[in-house]
């Protein structure tokens, strides 16, 4: 059923395995050389397959940071409807909808890499001295990668191994169950610290949370670790190459991602949202060389008139004051009579109050 995908994985690690070799010069399987060409094309099958992966990664960022835009609509759907699950999960449902969040996005370049991990470890724990032509690899390959060695240990070897495939990798020259076992607890310890710190990072990218989702978190932090170093003692090196290589390659992964579009709420975002506000230069706020500056017109106060006169002569104020008196206080500079004198000679009743065109301007 999965001998295709067996086939696939065969075939891209032997495509690796061929390059590397022309690079290196054909060195013979049981040197370091040799060895190496071998631990290379299980690297860069890793390589090639996250590569592939990495569009369903971006949908799983852009899954996750949806979903945290949601939280706030989600505790007020919860307070809404109270012990009612049933019309909460309708009503979530229906939300995540609308904006169009999908859940399952988050899980999208883990299901992948999961029969990819199986198909490895098929294909290493079917390689082994004298094992016939499968899975797209020559007798002749297959051969060279059961004798290709890692610091002394081969590749398709395990911490604990029996039956016939233990006596035939013991039986190559200069092998030892001591450097495979060094080599193989090397392997599982990096591959769990590696794998616990990939999980950290994780928690970091998804942001503070609550409740179950953080006694989730907390349990994959402690559980998934642990569980690989009880299982890791089963797995060909090949395989613990394969996994401490794709723990090494998210961390990167995810150092980029935190560093690019860290979770929103956090420190990060707010000082790289105050990073990315453009920065306003003065030299843009000044008048072009020879332009004339702009400058606001400034608000006039409001002042008196200024002073009329009369047709008689007699300046008073825009108040409507009297006519102008001398130094001395004493009352008009020019009549003796109280009241001013028309121009047809009568005079005008209340002289004393101003003249008629008050609060007027003088023509000019």
């Amino acid at each position: 059923m999965f001998d295709p995908l067996y086939t696939a994985i065969a075939w891209v690690m032997a495509r690796w395995h061929s390059l590397w070799n022309l690079v290196f010069g054909d060195p013979a399987p049981e040197t370091a050389l040799g060895g190496l060409s071998w631990v290379l094309a299980i690297v860069f099958l890793v390589i090639t397959i996250r590569v592939i992966l990495f569009p369903l990664f971006v949908k799983q960022i852009k899954s996750q940071r949806a979903m945290q835009e949601l939280q706030p609509e989600l505790a007020k759907l919860r307070k809404q409807y109270g012990s009612d699950r049933q019309g909460m999960a309708v009503a979530m449902q229906q939300l995540q909808k609308e904006r169009g969040v999908n859940p399952l996005a988050g899980c999208l370049p883990i299901l992948p890499q999961i029969p990819v991990f199986f198909a490895l470890f098929h294909v290493l724990r079917y390689i082994a001295p004298g094992a016939e032509a499968h899975y797209s690899l020559s007798a002749e390959q297959i051969a060279e990668a059961a004798r290709a060695q890692l610091f002394g240990a081969p590749i398709s070897s395990s911490f604990n191994m029996d039956g016939a495939k233990e006596q035939a990798i013991l039986g190559i020259q200069g092998v030892t169950y001591t450097n495979i076992r060094i080599v193989a607890f090397a392997l599982i310890v990096v591959m769990c610290f590696t794998t616990y710190f990939t999980q950290k990072q994780i928690m970091r990218r998804s942001g503070p949370v609550e409740g179950q989702a953080a006694m989730v978190q907390k349990l994959m932090l402690y559980g998934i670790p642990i569980s690989l170093f009880i299982s890791g003692f089963i797995f060909p090196i090949g395989v613990l190459i394969y996994w401490m290589t794709n723990n090494l390659w998210t961390m990167g992964q995810q150092f980029f991602v935190l560093r690019k579009m860290p979770p929103p709420g956090s420190d990060a975002a707010k000082a790289k949202a105050a990073a990315d506000k453009p920065a306003v230069d003065p030299k843009t706020l000044a008048p072009k060389p020879g332009a004339k500056p702009v400058r606001p017109k400034p608000v006039r106060p409001v002042v008196n008139p200024d002073p009329v006169t009369d047709v008689a002569g007699s300046t008073v104020d825009g108040n409507g004051a009297g006519p102008a008196s001398d130094g001395n206080g004493a009352g008009p500079a020019s009549g003796g009579n109280s009241g001013a004198t028309r121009a047809g000679g009568g005079s005008r009743p209340g002289a004393g109050q101003g003249p008629a065109n008050r609060g007027k301007r003088k023509r000019r």
